[in-house]
């Protein structure tokens, strides 16, 4: 009785998929995708054509593939094979399918060659001939039209690409007060146009590469031909090249499998989604990485000089650059050591205090059951924590909770003797100065390095900063970032085309100043 009314005895029916089950599908149309062989060769006829797009695309499952046969100037048939949603159909009915039924040929034409169709017959043109059956199959995929005729050994490409996208607004991440108000897109195309609308010179190169990933998303390759390093760009090619990933979507992912030391928090590139950085570090010889579907570029090399710079520093007057850099590089300061310096002084060196700032300190820790490290480290912790919620909420709920939130939750600490005021004032400007560093990885890794700090100060002092001060420059001058030195050009010691701290006076560069572009880097 208790077995069927619990139906203990009956096996459980339900779906279950379990990561450690193996085997293939029995369905050729479920198989993966490296099952289906996509042939080079062109198709010998039409019927034939159809059958491997239908092959490779997995129709009729695949209701976005469009196969439509037509006449081509009423002489001969032709296939037209596109992705709908991918290809704009009205610039189709326009441009290719009317003029090919409607146009009458003056006289017969034998054979039918890509010329004569190009010249005769469509008027779109934008246009290229293609003989490589698996490089159609990827001109498809990317929005373009196929155009195949009977009889033929190449294919025409149109491209016809009329998917939404998202027109050019301002950086998000990065706030311009002096500078153009326009930032990268998700479309490739669009953000290749930002770069040329600022670089309008013929050697400006933008080489379009697959990015290693089997979603086929396109690449760009961006530089200045003759102002760029030779050995760099072979060097960033042979890297890209070794990729090979299921899906690439983000341009982070790029960077993280083509950098020197992945084991690094600080960055060894430069992300941004401003074109005029991207222009001007490109006219510098350096190459930049443009995603399709990213609205972020990638930047490289990079020095730990660059990550702390500005793109608006050369848009003001040198002594306010100047200022401007000391500020920021005073409030990165601040950041690093400041909480470090006072958990040393406060645990280690209470004897370099005056009477009257170790009272201050007693006073505001004596109703704290938290021991001082502690306090410290939860505050940057909780700091970070504020800092992430602002960021992850949407709009300007998330600039309330920010603010608010840490307000709040500082009143609150502080009169629940949670933490002490002088802990508390000390976290708020470090944070602040956090706040001062341009680069939002970098924001990031000096955060946390922070934190190491700190626990260095708690166990060891000053000899505990000190030693891991030292330790993390030692490591910094070991790393490259595609063989440019971080810490170039203070170690080792070379000419440095832009002071690090000091805003140089803009010069005006003749053609002698070019002729050594090669060794620039």
């Amino acid at each position: 009785m208790r077995h069927s009314l619990f139906r203990f005895d009956q096996p459980d029916s339900r779906f279950e998929l379990l990561e450690n089950e193996r085997g293939t599908p029995d369905d050729p149309a479920s198989a993966p995708p490296e099952a289906v062989h996509i042939p080079n060769t062109m198709p010998k006829n039409l019927d034939e054509a159809e059958r491997q797009l239908k092959t490779v695309f997995r129709a009729p499952q695949n209701s976005d593939l469009v196969l439509r046969k037509f006449s081509i100037g009423g002489q001969v048939g032709g296939l037209m094979a596109f992705l709908d949603g991918m290809a704009e159909g009205r610039r189709i009915d326009d441009f290719l399918l009317t003029p090919a039924l409607d146009r009458q040929l003056p006289h017969p034409i034998r054979p039918f060659s890509a010329e004569i169709l190009q010249r005769e017959v469509f008027p779109l043109c934008e246009s290229k001939t293609e003989r490589d059956f698996s490089e159609i199959v990827s001109a498809i995929t990317d929005g373009q039209t196929a155009v195949f005729w009977e009889g033929a050994e190449a294919c025409l490409l149109f491209d016809t690409r009329g998917y939404c996208m998202r027109s050019v607004g301002e950086p998000f991440n990065e706030p311009v007060v002096l500078g153009p108000h326009e930032a990268f897109t998700e479309n490739l195309r669009t953000n290749l146009t930002l770069l040329r609308r600022i670089l309008r010179v013929p050697h400006f190169v933008s080489e379009l590469l697959p990015s290693g990933g089997r979603n086929g998303t396109r690449l760009a390759l961006c530089y200045v031909e003759g102002v760029v390093n030779r050995s760099l760009l072979t060097e960033v090619k042979a890297r890209l090249k070794r990729i090979d990933t299921d899906a690439l979507l983000s341009i982070g992912a790029v960077e993280q499998r083509i950098e020197d030391c992945p084991w690094l928090p600080l960055p060894q590139t430069l992300k941004t989604e401003r074109p005029d950085r991207v222009a001007s570090a490109i006219a510098d010889g350096r190459v930049a990485l443009l995603l399709e579907g990213s609205p972020i570029a990638c930047v490289l090399p990079v020095t730990l000089g660059m990550l702390f710079a500005s793109a608006e520093d050369a848009a003001v007057r040198r002594p306010v650059g100047t200022l401007l850099r000391i500020v920021r590089g005073a409030g990165a300061l601040l950041s690093i050591w400041m909480p470090a310096y006072f958990l040393a002084l406060s645990e280690h060196h209470a004897g370099q205090l005056s009477g009257e700032v170790l009272s201050v300190v007693l006073s505001s820790h004596i109703m704290v059951f938290l021991p001082l490290p502690v306090e410290m480290i939860f505050l940057l912790l909780v700091f970070q924590l504020v800092r992430e919620a602002g960021v992850r909420v949407p709009g300007v709920v998330g600039h309330a909770i920010g603010i608010i939130g840490g307000l709040l939750l500082g009143q609150a600490a502080v009169a629940a003797h949670l933490v002490s005021t002088v802990v508390l004032i000390i976290v708020a400007l470090s944070g602040l100065g956090n706040f001062t560093i341009p680069d939002y990885s970098t924001q990031i890794c000096v955060a946390y390095y922070r934190v190491a700090l700190c626990i260095a100060a708690t166990f060891g002092g000053f000899l505990g900063i000190g030693t891991l001060s030292l330790v993390t420059i030692a490591v910094l001058c070991s790393v490259k970032s595609f063989g440019v030195p971080m810490l170039a050009p203070f170690a080792p010691a070379a000419r440095s085309v832009r002071p690090f701290l000091v805003r140089g006076r803009l010069k005006s560069r003749g053609p002698q100043d070019s002729s050594n572009a090669e060794g620039r880097l």
